[in-house]
């Protein structure tokens, strides 16, 4: 909460007498759209911080193939490789991805501990990053405004200070990872889902492993899901 302080006295008194506090503040954000599913809409963010979208919640959508491609699924070796379009994020960060999947895909039933060539299935993965709401603008210190008045005690003189030592809010980040497995004889598609976070840049509390493994145990939960189900989680 930012404090403000409120001055309302005769012209005269008015360098003498103690301030008075009131709240106030105020931010705004939003991002586009993406060819996997809905957007963050445009958001306004007046005269307080209002909440952005929900921190560490997880969305997840799954498809499923027809029953008979999908028998295959969570059977024999599967390599976990990155998509053909790839996402934009460095080798060391994909790999942390890569290894968040394999974890789940093993704990699915997939053989993991093989080579490409001997692998019957393929992962392919895709990570991407998106800013949902901005970083706040720098604050200004110390800033007011004045007013005068008339009552029938004579002349009133007003005056309201702001005063915000608060640090401007990083960015929040939106993180998505989709994955598709194909059967790698016939290149048919036999599952793909998505999974999207919400984290505030730069927390402690959200590096790259820590949203990697949030992302896939969300995204393998009751592996292979209901095809075209949403489902989301806070924690």
């Amino acid at each position: 909460m930012r404090p403000y302080y409120l001055l309302a006295l005769p012209a005269a008194a008015l360098l003498a007498t103690p301030l008075m506090a009131r709240p106030g503040g105020g931010y705004g954000g939003g991002w586009g759209g993406d060819p996997w599913g809905p957007s963050y809409g445009e958001r306004s963010y007046i005269r307080s911080r209002q909440p952005g979208p929900a921190e560490g919640k997880v969305e997840v959508t799954r498809f499923v193939a027809d029953s008979q491609a999908a028998a295959l699924l969570a059977k024999g070796g599967v390599s976990v490789v990155a998509a053909p379009t790839g996402g934009g994020v460095d080798d060391v960060e994909l790999r942390t991805y890569e290894a968040a999947v394999i974890d789940r895909l093993a704990a699915v039933g997939y053989q993991t501990a093989t080579t490409t060539d001997a692998a019957s299935q393929t992962a392919e993965l895709r990570v991407t990053h998106d800013t949902v709401v901005p970083e706040e603008a720098s604050h200004k210190p110390v800033s007011g405004e004045m007013t005068m008045g008339v009552s029938n005690r004579g002349s009133m003189l007003g005056m309201a200070v702001n005063i915000d030592m608060t640090k401007p809010l990083k960015a929040m980040i939106g993180t998505r990872l989709e994955a598709r497995i194909r059967d790698k004889a016939t290149g048919a598609v036999l599952w793909e889902g998505r999974a999207d976070i919400t984290t505030r840049e730069g927390s402690a509390k959200w590096t790259d492993g820590v949203i990697a493994t949030k992302l896939a145990q969300a995204l393998f939960a009751d592996f292979p899901g209901r095809s075209g189900e949403t489902k989301t989680a806070l924690r």
